[in-house]
């Protein structure tokens, strides 16, 4: 399964997307396209997977893609989730406009973004505003407030740097396999599975996969498939009353004490403490 190539519509008096997208018009599977993506999350929450990166988003997150970054955002089981999505190519503004002197700094940032920048600090507080004034503002001054955006994203660096898988043009055959590996995990990940049925899917013997993964996204399978159900963990002891037996079950693992020794690695805290914790931060 190769990744959508999404292609999100221009109107005949904007030269970049800057729109809300609300269930269901938000979920889209496993993609990527050659535009930059903003990405302001105003609904929901969810499930963030970018490059070979997994976590959790929720409503106020901001999130910045370089090009042709492999990404999805699952939002939550029965809950509307929306974001207003800027999304622009690198040359939309002219061809030698980024060769600009000036522009040095917000080159680099561009680079840097192929791993996927989420923002954080002050930054986020600055581009929450900017963001949603963006998509209803006209004419010269869109251009403005997008190089306004993009300048506090560079200048102020105040960010995460999320995926380090590398993103590279594939061959057509290790493009769909990689794609088919992580849309499968995405989708069966509260499900058993085994290494052998993992590699038996794209044609590989065992050894011969854990190398290609490991090669592919520099970690093992099976911490990437750990991070997914952790993820999802997370979810369940933020919004719901399940117990932490029931929720390690329902996340796909098998154990208890598996459970908790990954949510401790992959966290830095136990699930309970995780959940008190953030009840804490909630009173």
């Amino acid at each position: 399964m190769k990744p959508l190539i999404q292609k999100l519509p221009l109107s005949e008096d904007s030269s970049f997307v800057a729109r809300t997208y609300r269930t269901p018009n938000f979920e889209v599977p496993w993609h990527q396209h050659i535009e930059y993506e903003l990405i302001l999350f105003t609904e929901g929450e969810g499930m963030s997977f970018i490059g070979n990166y997994v976590d959790t988003f929720e409503t106020g997150d901001i999130f910045f893609l370089g090009a042709n970054l492999p990404h999805t955002f699952q939002k939550k089981q029965d809950l509307i989730t929306s974001a207003v999505v800027i999304q622009f190519r690198e040359d939309f503004w002219g061809k030698t406009f980024m060769e600009l002197p000036e522009l040095r700094d917000i080159k680099l940032m561009f680079q840097t973004s192929v791993k996927g920048l989420k923002i954080v600090g002050k930054s986020k507080e600055r581009l929450r505003i900017l963001v949603r004034d963006l998509e209803y503002l006209k004419g010269f001054r869109r251009i403005t407030a997008l190089c306004e955006c993009l300048s506090i994203i560079a200048f102020e660096a105040e960010y995460l740097e999320l995926s380090n898988q590398e993103v590279k043009q594939l061959n057509a055959k290790d493009k769909e396999r990689i794609d088919k590996i992580f849309q499968y995990t995405i989708d069966h990940f509260k499900q058993p599975i085994s290494l052998t049925y993992i590699a038996g899917s794209v044609g590989m013997s065992v050894p011969a996969f854990c190398h290609y993964f490991k090669k592919s996204t520099k970690k093992t399978y099976v911490s990437f498939l750990n991070e997914v159900r952790i993820g999802y963990a997370c979810n369940l002891l933020i919004d719901t009353n399940l117990t932490i037996t029931d929720i390690c079950y329902e996340s796909g693992f098998n154990t208890l004490a598996n459970f908790n020794k990954q949510f401790l690695k992959i966290k830095g805290f136990t699930p309970s403490h995780f959940r008190n914790h953030f009840r804490e931060s909630v009173k």
